[in-house]
């Protein structure tokens, strides 16, 4: 596809937050393309990510944003396995990112094994009425349902909402990519969120 160069390994750098050896190597095993250069670095993060996962998070920080119109306030806890992690500035921007995210995507659930299943129920009775009225056969439209509930988790659960800084990735895959870079296992083990005048909005936990 094209030659490996400084520059192209820079970029790449840039646009995944990966390192450069790393960065090196996925443009090496691609080609040089850049977008499955991409894929490459993502599928290593979700592979080191489930090596990870199972390990304790017993460290990390518990981070407060307030946003600048003092109408918003978030309280994240973030954690890794080691202090040295939770002291690095990479891991308090990861945590400053995520609590931005969280104000403005106001999401309702850490992750779609935590939504009820009462809700879930009442949301796959929605999407059949709705499958329905659209005409669709009723022989297929707890399939819909069933499909459109990734909606739903997309729309309400932080760890499939599409990261406001890259849309193109869900938070739980920018964890993935935190967790090949750092070396340890990362989790949001709980957030709280608060709206002026309403109350509490969000909060999920591990």
């Amino acid at each position: 596809m094209g030659e490996v160069t400084a520059e192209k390994v820079r970029q790449l750098r840039e646009k995944s937050g990966a390192g450069m050896l790393d960065c090196k190597k996925a443009l090496d095993e691609t080609s040089g393309d850049m977008n499955k250069a991409m894929d490459w670095l993502r599928e290593r993060g979700q592979a080191i990510a489930q090596k990870k996962s199972s390990r304790a998070t017993r460290q990390g920080r518990i981070h407060s944003y307030i946003h600048h119109t003092g109408t918003v306030g978030v309280l994240l806890e973030l954690t890794c396995e080691t202090d040295f992690v939770a002291r690095n500035p990479e891991f308090q921007e990861l945590a400053t990112n995520l609590s931005m995210h969280i104000a403005a995507r106001a999401p309702r659930y850490l992750s779609r094994e935590q939504v009820p299943a009462e809700v879930l129920e009442k949301e796959k009775q929605i999407y059949r009425v709705l499958a329905l009225k659209e005409g669709k056969p009723e022989k297929i439209v707890d399939k819909i349902a069933e499909g459109r509930l990734t909606k739903f988790f997309e729309e309400y659960c932080l760890l499939d909402q599409p990261f406001i800084r890259e849309e193109k990735m869900t938070v739980g895959a920018l964890l993935e990519q935190k967790i090949a870079k750092v070396g340890e296992n990362i989790t949001v083990r709980r957030f709280v969120r608060y709206q002026l005048g309403e109350s509490l909005e969000a909060e999920g936990a591990a």
